[in-house]
C-alpha cells in the first residue's frame, strides 16, 4: 500500500513539475527603460510555481473567491466621497497616509464589481512591498455608493478617473503617481493611458489580466465563467437600480441576457452612449492602446478562463511596438490569482511591486543607476552592442 502511495505522489509530483511550473514568458519593445527594469526583476528569470494544491485554473479562481470572503476587513486610513461634475458619486479610500509628501502615490483600479474590500489583500501587500501611499479609486456604482447620475459602465468612465486623480495631485502634488488596474480596471487604465498620451498624470501602470479589444473579449470568456459573471453583473448594477434604467428600451434585454457578450451589447444606454458602436469607440482600451506614452507591464495567464490567451495573442504585435511595454505572461495563474508556494501567496503582486518599484527608480535616477539595471541581465548598455552580435530579442523566457 505504501509503495502504491508513494508511486501516486511520484506521478503526481512529476506531472505537477511538468505542466505546472516553468518560467513565465516576456515580449518587449528593447527600450533602454526596460532593458533596465528587467534588470531588476530577478522574479522573470526564476520559474513560477503555482501552489501544488490548487494550480488547475478553477481551483485556483475558486481559492480566490473563497480567500476574498475569509480575508479580514481591511481598515483604511480615510474615505473620501466625491461627487463627479456632473453630480455622480465615486470614493478615495486611502493607506499611508503619514508618508513623506513626496513618497510616490499607487493608485489601484479596482475589478468589475470591486470595490476597495474587494481589493484589500493587493492594496495591503502594495503598501507593504513598496512602503508607498495606496489609494483606490471606487467608481460610481460600487462599493455600496449611491448611484446619483444615472449613467454606469462596467469598464469605467475615464472623466471620472481624471477627476479622481487630480483630486490626489491636489492633495499631495510632490508624491508622483503610479496605477494598477485589475481585470475590468486594466481597461479603464489602458483607456486613460491612451486618451491622455504624454500628459498622463500617472508615470507607469501594470495591467493585470486585462481582457484587451472588448468587442471580442466578451465573446471569448469560458461560457460557465461568462454566465456566471452576467448574472453578477444584472445584481450588481441592474437590480438595485431599476428606478434609474428602468425607462430605457435596452434596460430588459440588458436584464435578460444570458453572457457577458449580451449583456454588454445592451449595456450602452446606461453608459450614456446612443449606440454599441458609440458605446465601444468610448469605452474600447484597444482604441487608444497605440498612443500610450508612459511605461507599463501587463501581465496574463495561457491559462485564464475570462481573459483568454486568444486576447493576448491578438495584439502582441502592438505591445511590442509600445516602447516603455512589457507583457509578461505565465502558462499558469488564472483570472487575477496566481498563487504560489504552499502557502497560497500571490505571486503576481510580488512582480507588480518589484516592477514598480524598478520602474520609479528608472524614472528619477542616475544614468550609471540606469546602466546598472542593464548589466544585471547581462544586456548592453543602451546604445551598446546588441546581444548575439544582432537585434536583441523582444520575446524570450528570461533565464
Amino acid at each position: 500500500m505504501m509503495i502504491v502511495l508513494a508511486l501516486l505522489l511520484a506521478l503526481w509530483f512529476a506531472h505537477y513539475r511538468l505542466r505546472a511550473v516553468s518560467r513565465p514568458q516576456v515580449d518587449f519593445h528593447p527600450s533602454a527603460f526596460n532593458r533596465a527594469v528587467l534588470g531588476r526583476l530577478d522574479q522573470l528569470r526564476q520559474a513560477y510555481h503555482p501552489t501544488p494544491w490548487l494550480y488547475n485554473h478553477h481551483l485556483q479562481v475558486i481559492w480566490l473567491m473563497l480567500s476574498e470572503a475569509i480575508t479580514p476587513r481591511l481598515r483604511y486610513e480615510r474615505h473620501d466621497v466625491l461627487t463627479m461634475r456632473d453630480g455622480g458619486t465615486t470614493a478615495l479610500d486611502w493607506l499611508g497616509l503619514d508618508t513623506a509628501p513626496e513618497t510616490p502615490t499607487l493608485v489601484l483600479l479596482h475589478t468589475v464589481t470591486g470595490d476597495a474590500q474587494s481589493m484589500r489583500v493587493i492594496a495591503n501587500d502594495m503598501r507593504k512591498a513598496t512602503g508607498w501611499r495606496v489609494v483606490l479609486c471606487t467608481r460610481r456604482g460600487h462599493g455600496g455608493l449611491p448611484l446619483t447620475a444615472p449613467r454606469v459602465n462596467t469598464m469605467g468612465c475615464t472623466d471620472d478617473l481624471r477627476e479622481q486623480l487630480q483630486r490626489i495631485r491636489d492633495e499631495f502634488p510632490a508624491s508622483p503617481l503610479y496605477a494598477v488596474g485589475a481585470s475590468a480596471g486594466s481597461g479603464l487604465l489602458v483607456r486613460y493611458l491612451g486618451e491622455e498620451g504624454p500628459r498622463s498624470l500617472i508615470q507607469a501602470g501594470v495591467a493585470y489580466c486585462p481582457g484587451y479589444d472588448i468587442g471580442v473579449a466578451w465573446t471569448r470568456a469560458k461560457p460557465f465563467y461568462s454566465r456566471a459573471m452576467a448574472t453578477r453583473l444584472k445584481r450588481h448594477f441592474l437590480e438595485p437600480h431599476s428606478q434609474s434604467f428602468a425607462h430605457l428600451g435596452s434596460y430588459n434585454s440588458c436584464l435578460a441576457a444570458t453572457d457577458l457578450s449580451e449583456f454588454h451589447q445592451n449595456l450602452y444606454e446606461m453608459a450614456g452612449c446612443a449606440s454599441v458602436g458609440d458605446y465601444l469607440q468610448r469605452s474600447n482600451p484597444m482604441g487608444v492602446f497605440n498612443s500610450i506614452a508612459v511605461p507599463m507591464m501587463i501581465l496574463n495567464a495561457d491559462d485564464d478562463p475570462v481573459c483568454v490567451v486568444e486576447n493576448v495573442l491578438d495584439h502582441l504585435d502592438a505591445i511590442k511596438r509600445i516602447p516603455d511595454a512589457l507583457l509578461v505572461r505565465s502558462a499558469r495563474g488564472s483570472h487575477c490569482a496566481f498563487f504560489e508556494g504552499w502557502a497560497a501567496r500571490s505571486w503576481a503582486n510580488r512582480l507588480i511591486a518589484g516592477y514598480l518599484v524598478a520602474a520609479h527608480e528608472q524614472l528619477t535616477p542616475s544614468e550609471e543607476a540606469a546602466n546598472a539595471g542593464a548589466q544585471a541581465l547581462n544586456l548592453p548598455p543602451a546604445g551598446g552592442a546588441s546581444l548575439h552580435n544582432g537585434p536583441m530579442p523582444a520575446s524570450t523566457a528570461l533565464g
